[in-house]
C-alpha cells in the first residue's frame, strides 16, 4: 500500500520550532499512529487524546477519538466519533495536503498539528521518523489550563457552607422574611 509523509508541529511555548516528519502506511490506524507522535515527542501516552479531521484554517471537524465513546445502541453511529483503533488513515484523506489536530491531554491542551506533506507508492512495513527538529518540551511543563475553570464555575457560588447556588426552586423573595432561631 502507499506510504503517507506527514509534519506534526508541536504547538508550544519554546522559542524554536518543534515539529518530526514520520513515513508511515496509508492503511495504518490512527492509533498506531498516534503512538508514533506520542514516541518521537517523549510523550507517555497517559493521557486522554483525540484527532480531528481539519482544513486550512484549522478547524476542528470530525472527531476520531482514543476510546470508543458510544453509550447504547441508540447512539447513531454518524453522530459519534470515529475510534483509533478501528479508523484507517486512508479512509479521512480527502486532500493533497489533509490537515488534522491533535490534541492531547485535556487539561494542559497539547495541540499537535499534523498535515500531510507527502505520498509515496509503497509504505514502510513499520512507521518511521523520518526527520525530528527541536527538542520537545517535558510532557507535565506545560500548566494545566485555566480556559476550563473560567466562566460557569460552580466553586464561584458557593455559600458560607460550601454548598453550591444551583438552580432549586427556591425563591429567595418568597422565602426572605425567613429569621434564624438560636436554640
Amino acid at each position: 500500500m502507499a506510504g503517507l509523509k506527514f509534519r506534526i508541529l508541536l504547538d508550544s511555548d519554546q522559542k524554536q520550532e518543534v515539529f518530526r516528519d514520520i513515513f508511515i502506511d496509508a492503511d495504518a490506524s490512527f492509533e498506531e499512529f498516534y503512538l508514533t507522535i506520542l514516541k518521537s515527542f517523549e510523550f507517555t501516552g497517559r493521557e486522554m487524546a483525540s484527532f480531528y479531521v481539519s482544513n486550512d484554517d484549522w478547524d476542528k471537524g470530525h472527531e476520531i477519538s482514543w476510546m470508543d465513546m458510544s453509550y447504547d445502541e441508540q447512539d447513531k453511529p454518524e453522530d459519534l466519533p470515529s475510534v483509533m483503533a478501528k479508523a484507517k488513515l486512508s479512509e479521512f484523506i480527502e486532500e493533497p495536503d489533509q490537515k488534522f489536530i491533535l490534541l492531547y491531554d485535556f487539561l494542559r491542551m497539547w495541540i499537535f498539528l499534523v498535515e500531510l506533506v507527502g505520498y509515496e507508492k509503497i509504505g514502510p512495513s513499520e512507521p518511521q521518523i523520518i526527520m525530528a527538529i527541536g527538542d520537545s518540551p517535558a510532557e507535565d511543563s506545560k500548566a494545566i489550563s485555566e480556559e476550563i475553570f473560567d466562566g460557569d464555575d460552580l466553586a464561584d457560588d458557593e455559600d458560607e457552607f460550601g454548598f453550591n447556588n444551583l438552580e432549586d426552586g427556591f425563591d429567595e423573595e418568597e422565602y426572605g422574611g425567613y429569621e434564624e432561631f438560636d436554640y
